[in-house]
């Protein structure tokens, strides 16, 4: 079966005029670059242009000074996710801590703790790393500080019960018939 004279180029083959991917003589057409130098590929001569860096430095494909790039953590613990690699994980929110002594220690606190929590996520997703660093360090803070308290408030109820109990058991009169 045959589709036709292929001739010496077989499916692929240009006609001799012209085809489909080649520029007309011109210099004009879609995909051919002008004869002054631009272009999508070339930067233009004056210097400036999309790929590279300013001569002051600080574009947006330079590392920050103060370290961290791929593979290395800054002083402190957490900074900005490395390259291409496995993205850094965001700081623990500490959401369980903080429903727990809500639930079970002192609500206040608890609450304040629980707004913290949930800050952090919101803030890594925005990219305030900085932020959601600090958000986690005192939600934690913000559920020991329940936690605490209402450990102290606990024993200082249990205390006061066995004082009551103790109190009423020496003081009521024993009646002898």
């Amino acid at each position: 079966m045959s589709y036709g004279n292929q001739g010496d180029g077989g499916y692929g083959a240009q006609p001799p005029g012209g085809g489909y991917g080649q520029q007309p003589p011109s210099g004009g057409g879609y995909g051919q670059q002008p004869p002054s130098g631009g272009g999508y590929g070339q930067q233009p001569p004056s210097g400036g242009g999309y790929g590279q860096q300013p001569p002051g430095g600080g574009g947006y494909g330079q590392q920050p000074p103060s370290g961290g790039g791929y593979g290395q953590q800054p002083p402190g613990g957490y900074g900005q996710p490395g390259g291409y690699g496995a993205p850094q994980t965001p700081p623990d929110n500490h959401l369980v801590a903080a429903i727990l002594t809500t639930l079970f220690c002192c609500l206040p606190f608890g609450i304040v703790s629980i707004v913290k929590s949930s800050q952090v996520n919101s803030k890594w997703q925005v990219g305030d790393y900085q932020g959601a660093v600090q958000a986690s360090e005192e939600a934690k803070t913000w559920w020991k500080r329940a936690l605490i308290t209402g450990l102290i408030v606990n024993v200082l109820v249990l205390v006061g019960y066995i004082l009551i109990i103790v109190l009423a058991a020496t003081s009521t009169p024993s009646y002898t018939y």
